[in-house]
């Protein structure tokens, strides 16, 4: 606890100004009661929609009391990181989707081209959280995004960053989507900030729109199916089935955020930390595949890209390369072939089966 007492509302208004200092987009303050969100995650890890991803289930009811995970805690400051690139302009969600429809561009994920935000987010709330410290005296705190054991959604709804969109994202009025959010669990009672309503009404678009229909309805979605999911945190095969699906995206997948309407009010980003890199938002499918392992470590220093390392990495470019083989566009394309000849002797048995899927795929 402080070693002194602060006038509260003034020490909350502090931190949302040292927030937008530093790079943050906006500030809030939430109370840690989840109990309202307990139900909803073990009917979801109940239905086993969390797929490989164990870590979501080996806390249990842990993610909704954070108050066990930091003993003491009684206040999250949430804070919001806008991360479309500056140079993208008001047609940038266009731009996208016509890139998905050229076979051979390997789609990135928009937020992935740039730099690691797990570093830059922990950063800059360690710096907030120094700041808070500084203020009052001694102050128990612990910083994270996406990093711990904790319902950061829930808690960005409480604090009123915005409110779960049916494709589970959380969306702002002000931001859209393209944002990250991260937070810092305090031992402090600051007064809380008011949640806002949700704004989604009847539409429908980003449920109709998942190319594997891996959001089964508003606010249900089956990891197992969603291609971020597939291209990221799976680590063997990717189904079979659902490989024709995912198109040319080779990691994550942006097409429910692309047709939201709120992301026609997408904040640009305030740090160049988010930035394309290394060409990721225009590569394509038989450049990336071309890269060894040197050349994929050099340029995904970084970049959330490396925890997938250079296997998973080809195996996503093979899919992407077989789907091109099999469009219209693709159907013979002597460089497509090449390149999945290529590896079709690699030494992992992971990478040489999605390639030998591609080449079926060319052949049929």
């Amino acid at each position: 606890m402080p070693t002194t007492s602060p006038d509260l509302p003034e020490l909350a208004r502090a931190i949302k100004a040292w927030g937008l200092e530093l790079g943050f987009a906006d500030v809030r303050i939430a109370d840690i009661d989840l109990a309202h969100a307990e139900a909803g995650l073990q009917a979801w890890l109940d239905a086993g929609c969390h797929g490989e991803m164990d870590y979501m289930a080996s806390h249990g009811m842990k993610r909704a009391r954070p108050g066990e995970l930091v003993p003491g805690t009684v206040r999250a400051i949430v804070a919001r990181m806008d991360y479309l690139p500056m140079t993208r302009g008001e047609e940038w969600r266009g731009e996208e989707a016509a890139r998905q429809r050229e076979p051979g561009a390997a789609v990135v994920s928009v937020y992935a081209r740039g730099r690691d935000y797990h570093k830059v987010l922990r950063n800059r709330l360690a710096a907030l959280a120094e700041r808070v410290k500084t203020a009052v005296g001694e102050l128990g705190y612990r910083v994270f995004t996406d990093s711990a054991p904790v319902m950061e959604l829930p808690l960005a709804e409480k604090a009123g960053l915005g409110w779960r969109g049916k494709h589970t994202l959380l969306l702002s009025r002000a931001a859209g989507s393209t944002f990250f959010i991260g937070e810092i669990l305090v031992d402090i009672p600051l007064p809380v900030d008011p949640p806002t309503g949700a704004h989604c009404g009847g539409c429908q678009a980003c449920i109709e729109v998942c190319p594997t229909q891996a959001i089964l309805g508003p606010g249900r979605l089956d990891a197992r199916r969603c291609i971020s999911y597939l291209t990221i945190e799976l680590k063997g095969s990717i189904p079979e089935e659902l490989r024709p699906l995912i198109g040319n995206r080779i990691y994550g997948c942006d097409d429910c955020q692309l047709v939201c309407p709120w992301n026609k009010f997408a904040q640009r980003a305030s740090l160049p930390d988010f930035d394309e890199r290394n060409g990721l938002g225009e590569s394509s499918l038989v450049a990336l595949f071309a890269w060894e392992e040197e050349e994929f470590n050099r340029r995904t220093e970084g970049s959330p890209i490396r925890r997938i390392g250079h296997e998973r990495w080809l195996r996503n470019l093979a899919v992407g390369l077989g789907n091109a083989a099999a469009s219209p566009a693709g159907k013979g394309d002597a460089a497509i072939v090449a390149a999945l000849h290529s590896r079709a002797a690699h030494p992992s048995e992971l990478v040489r089966e999605h390639v030998a899927w591609a080449l079926s795929r060319h052949a049929s």
